[in-house]
């Protein structure tokens, strides 16, 4: 079976069960698109912005140390955007129309939904999505010395810019 049409039974099978949601995307952490049932465009700025809220949301729980990261839920006068991580490199975005009047069913179902659909895209791996976020507090892996970079990345000793007049 590929990853097309599990993703879209999985998807249509949770907007069947909660009619409140409008629309779904399932994206890579890195913000590219895997599937969606929204217009493509949208779809794409929806990717690239659930991910930059991910690595938010997981910054955020990593440095409170206050547990793993499990949503961000962005309320709106007229709905709420929900994302999810979804395996080690995937997200789960819902868009719904109304405010959700029980939130943690919507969790309840949507956890479990971005949950096989994280262990399908991971036991199929194959470059989905970036990969996993490492420790925000471990060191660097390696340090490169100017003398080795291009020279258009290393700094001229001439300024680029001129202090604007007063």
């Amino acid at each position: 079976m590929d990853a097309d049409t599990v993703m879209g039974s999985e998807l249509r099978g949770l907007r069947q069960r909660r009619p409140d949601i409008a629309g779904t995307v399932l994206a890579g952490t890195d913000g590219l698109l895997i599937s969606s049932d929204l217009p493509s465009t949208d779809a794409t700025h929806l990717a690239a912005l659930a991910a930059a809220s991910f690595g938010l949301g997981h910054r955020v729980a990593d440095t409170v140390r206050q547990g793993e990261f499990r949503e961000s839920v962005v309320c709106t006068t007229t709905g709420c955007v929900v994302t999810y991580p979804a395996g080690r490199s995937a997200l789960l975005t819902l868009v719904t129309v109304s405010a959700v009047g029980d939130l943690e069913a919507l969790h309840e179902d949507a956890r479990a939904v971005a949950r096989r659909a994280g262990s399908f895209l991971d036991v199929r791996g194959g470059g989905i999505g970036a990969a996993s976020v490492p420790d925000a507090h471990a060191p660097l892996a390696t340090r490169t010395p100017m003398a080795t970079l291009p020279a258009q990345l290393r700094r001229s000793s001439r300024p680029t810019w001129r202090r604007p007049p007063i």
